[in-house]
Parts: C-alpha cells; sequence; structure tokens
C-alpha cells in the first residue's frame, strides 16, 4: 500500500522513565522487526503515552536502554525524531477543529517540503513541489484509508464535523506525509464501537503489512500484534493519571475513569513536550 515507509525494527531491555510524581513506566523490553505492529496496551492512566513518546524519540527514558534501527535511545533522540511520526496524541498533534481537511493536509505538505525534506528540493521548479505534494498527500490519504469525497463537504469538510473515526484516519494520514519508517499512534481504541475498532486493527495491520513499522496505544492488544504492557513494575508508582480502576474480572473502565486518565497522562506528556521543545 502507498504511503508506507521502509519499517525500522524496535528493541527495548529494561526500559524505563521516571518523572516528578514517581514511575511513569518501568521494566519494558520489547523485540519487533522492520514492519511490525506493536500494540502498548492497558488501562488509562498507566503511562501508555508516556512510553509511546520515548520509543519515538519525544520523551527520554532514565533507565535501560532502548534502540529503532540504528538510533539508540534515550541518546539519539534527534535520529529517532526523524524516522518516526505521530498520530492522534493529545495535545500533541491535536487537529484544529475550524481548519477544513483540505487546508490540514496542504499545511502538513508544506511543513514537510520546508523542513523536512532536502534543501535541493527546495529550489526544484514550482510545479514539481506542487505535483510532488499532492502525490505526498494522496498517497497518504489512501494509506490512512481517508476518501476525501465521501465527506460531507469533500475537502472543505471542517475537523469538527468529522466523526471520531474519519479524525483518527485524518491524523494517521497527516502523520503519512513525512513517510516515517516509525509511527505511533495514541489512543487507537479510545470510544470506538467495536466496529470501528476492528476497522482501525485493519488500517493499522495494513501499514505494518506495507513495511512501516507501527506503534499503537490501546485498551488490549489486538490477535497478530505484538504486545507490550506500560505497567509500572510491583513495588513502584504509576508517574501519570490517577490510574483507572478496572473490573478485575472483565477488564472494563467506565468511560469517566478512562476520559480522566487519558487527559491527565496526555496533559504529563504534552508538558513534558513543551520544555523540552520536542514536539
Amino acid at each position: 500500500m502507498g504511503g508506507a515507509g521502509d519499517g525500522t525494527a524496535v528493541t527495548a531491555r529494561d526500559f524505563g522513565l521516571e518523572g516528578p510524581r514517581g514511575w511513569a513506566f518501568r521494566g519494558v523490553s520489547v523485540e519487533a522487526g522492520p514492519g511490525s505492529l506493536i500494540a502498548i496496551e492497558g488501562p488509562s492512566g498507566s503511562g501508555r503515552t508516556c512510553l509511546l513518546l520515548a520509543l519515538t524519540g519525544r520523551m527520554k527514558a532514565t533507565e535501560g536502554t532502548a534502540a529503532v534501527g540504528g538510533a539508540r535511545l534515550p541518546k539519539q533522540l534527534a535520529a529517532v525524531r526523524r524516522v518516526s511520526a505521530l498520530a492522534n496524541v493529545a495535545g500533541v498533534t491535536d487537529l484544529d477543529p475550524a481548519l477544513t481537511v483540505g487546508e490540514h493536509l496542504r499545511e502538513r505538505a508544506l511543513l514537510q517540503r520546508r523542513f523536512g525534506d532536502s534543501v535541493h528540493g527546495l529550489f526544484r521548479p514550482r510545479t514539481e513541489r506542487v505535483a510532488e505534494a499532492e502525490l505526498r498527500i494522496e498517497t497518504a490519504l489512501t494509506a490512512a484509508g481517508l476518501d476525501r469525497e465521501a465527506l460531507p463537504k469533500g475537502s472543505r469538510t471542517a475537523v469538527r464535523d468529522l466523526e471520531r473515526l474519519e479524525a483518527l484516519r485524518l491524523s494517521v494520514a497527516l502523520a503519512l506525509v513525512g513517510r516515517p519508517r516509525l509511527l505511533g499512534v495514541d489512543d487507537a481504541d479510545l470510544k470506538l464501537s467495536a466496529a470501528e475498532r476492528a476497522d482501525v486493527w485493519a488500517l493499522l495491520k495494513s501499514l505494518a503489512e506495507a513495511g512501516t513499522t507501527v506503534v499503537a496505544v490501546c485498551s488490549e492488544a489486538p490477535e497478530g500484534a505484538i504486545a507490550v504492557s506500560a505497567r509500572s513494575a510491583p513495588g513502584t508508582e504509576t508517574g501519570t493519571g490517577t490510574g483507572a480502576e478496572s473490573d478485575t474480572e472483565t477488564g472494563t473502565e467506565t468511560n469517566a475513569e478512562t476520559e480522566t486518565d487519558t487527559a491527565d497522562e496526555a496533559k504529563e506528556a504534552a508538558d513534558a513536550l513543551a520544555e523540552t521543545g520536542r514536539a
């Protein structure tokens, strides 16, 4: 499928991050080859988003080691950021509800051309640059499964008028414009119906099969994914959120608890990114 890049291997050993309020996550180990689908599972507030940001080079781990391709973490954060992109991360990749789908896509293509491509590319004829931008957009939309013509007003549809699944697909498409080797997606199954969750996992699996390595945050890993738990090791405190209370038999959470813990974790992650300037 178009829009996917050449994936990168992701490995971690005893990976952990300690913040002012304790451990966000600790003792995480994973080994995944290029083109893998990695699911960071657990209840909201368990450090899932922080682990996602650490593996994509946006937050600096304080314990253990990890590697994304040939770049080592936590030392080579910039190198990992160059090959990775984020989607659907609250406080980091928020869509502007007042902008249209087309405006978001054009803005992302412009930013990619100015800051993500080679200097040589900036001096190509305007017609070539415009054609390249449109190709990137169409390829990313196809990979994300978002049909602009099926939207109420096509490309002129405002983000505020998108369904939740459509907004998630748009966020993924925007991330794919940069042709990342590693794609991080937060809250992949939050507030979605069973059918919508199935659609999201089908999308992420298709991206992985096409070559892009995908790391997705979720409440429960789907079949076939490499499951990683962000829960802190026994005897440590969770450094984000309030810790959602779940039913020990069914693993279900109330919507209020889920939304509160997700907001708390996202805020801490966004605050950390703001301090480092790595968003």
